[in-house]
């Protein structure tokens, strides 16, 4: 006598055991069984942090279940964004910026993870411009007194990013050969260990968010020298724009999204896209990430996708033209 095969069995030859049990239960409607991780690249305080944490309580009342945030720090968010790509249980989300989901594999091919290709694209949350910030006494009345200045150092003075191969980096990278400055690459595992540099005089500048650097700026820490954007950006609206100061033809764009194995059902992308469009377009969420120099865009995973490959082949270029690479 034939006996049936189990439900569950059933389908998983079906479809080649290729899926994992936790992603099959999360393509139903009762997802998800269990609590829910956010993992993020930097560490706590920092802009990404910040975002994980104001993101969580309305994600976790949406779903129904605990979201909880993880801070895996290194590589410039690569270590967390690969921690999310090969996760397994159902139930593992990234918050990362677009640096870990654009340009990882260009920069550096034994990158353990392919951005296009192992993460699944959710939703797109803000952008902003970064904002290129000096010590409080650094030489020069005005902006374009120190960037005078600036010019003369040389490679005297050393700036700051979150990492090889982030926006910050490569957007450093870039201002160099459009203002003609010299300064030398300094890493550090996120912006809060910039800003205790800064201020310790241990580098003399760096392009940070613009919240953060706002922060520094109206305590009279430091000194914001010009924004990224084309012209003034609503996040950082008393800041000029480089371009103002005599740096022609630069324009770069940081922004955070989230991100999921690219194991994750369509369905359930879907679903949570939708999810974290609408959290983070509602009034009191869009004022709490405006306060953290984000303005809100909410997208759909193809939405985000087409961010995705545009940004690739723009920070790739930047990559390329200056030979930036991670031995």
């Amino acid at each position: 006598m034939k006996h049936p095969l189990p439900r569950r069995l059933a389908l998983a030859l079906l479809c080649g055991l290729a899926t994992p049990l936790a992603w099959s239960q999360a393509a139903s409607p009762a997802w998800p069984t269990q609590t829910v991780r956010l993992v993020v690249g930097f560490p706590a305080g920092s802009s990404p942090d910040l975002t994980a944490r104001a993101l969580a309580e309305p994600l976790a009342k949406a779903l129904g279940h605990n979201v909880i945030v993880e801070n895996k720090v290194g590589a410039g968010g690569n270590i967390a964004a690969d921690f999310v790509a090969k996760s397994t249980d159902g139930h593992t989300l990234g918050l990362m910026i677009n640096g870990n989901m654009t340009i990882a594999r260009i920069l550096n091919p034994k990158v353990p993870y392919d951005p296009l290709k192992d993460l699944a694209p959710i939703s797109l949350i803000g952008k902003a411009p970064l904002v290129l910030t000096v010590p409080v006494n650094a030489p020069g009345q005005s902006a374009a007194e120190w960037l005078s200045q600036t010019q003369k150092a040389g490679d005297k003075l050393s700036y700051a990013s979150p990492g090889v191969g982030t926006v910050a980096h490569l957007g450093m990278e870039l201002l160099k050969t459009k203002a003609g400055i010299a300064p030398v690459h300094v890493p550090y595992p996120g912006n809060p260990q910039i800003i205790t540099a800064m201020l310790g005089g241990q580098v003399q500048l760096a392009l940070l968010p613009p919240a953060m650097a706002a922060a520094q700026v109206r305590g009279g820490k430091l000194r914001a020298i010009g924004a990224s954007s084309t012209g003034r950006s609503p996040v950082a609206a008393e800041v000029p724009s480089l371009s103002e100061i005599g740096v022609k033809d630069y324009q770069l764009e940081i922004w955070n999204a989230v991100a999921a194995p690219a194991s994750m059902p369509a369905a359930v992308a879907s679903k949570l896209s939708a999810m974290v469009s609408d959290i983070v377009r509602a009034p009191e969420m869009r004022a709490r990430l405006f306060q953290q120099g984000w303005q809100v865009v909410g997208s759909s995973p193809e939405g985000l996708r087409n961010r995705i490959e545009s940004d690739t082949k723009a920070l790739g270029d930047i990559i390329r033209s200056q030979k930036i690479e991670v031995n």
